[in-house]
């Protein structure tokens, strides 16, 4: 993997989380839901292959792009966290 596939598939999680934020206050849980497997699918990258170390202007992107989706990430459970309360409330705790 280049620096450039690298720095791509990080602008892609982040485009996509980005996405998620919208799904999620929207509260369309489907394209959430669809969202959140091309994330998925997408960061298996980061996992699949070497990763190489970036430094300089590429590496303090990579920073920003990690920071945008971690705050992107912190919103869709901003958003998700109440909904999720609410079908606990309303559906009965299996033992």
């Amino acid at each position: 993997m280049t620096s450039t596939e690298v720095l791509s598939m990080y602008e892609n999680i982040a485009g996509i989380t980005n996405q998620m934020v919208s799904a999620a206050r929207a509260s369309d849980w489907d394209a959430l839901s669809t969202l959140e497997s091309q994330c998925a699918s997408e960061a298996r990258g980061a996992g699949a292959g070497a990763v190489p170390a970036l430094s300089g202007a590429p590496r303090m992107r990579k920073i920003d792009l990690l920071k945008q989706i971690l705050a992107n990430d912190r919103a869709v459970r901003d958003a998700t966290e109440p909904w999720m309360g609410q079908l606990a409330n309303i559906m009965p705790a299996k033992h």
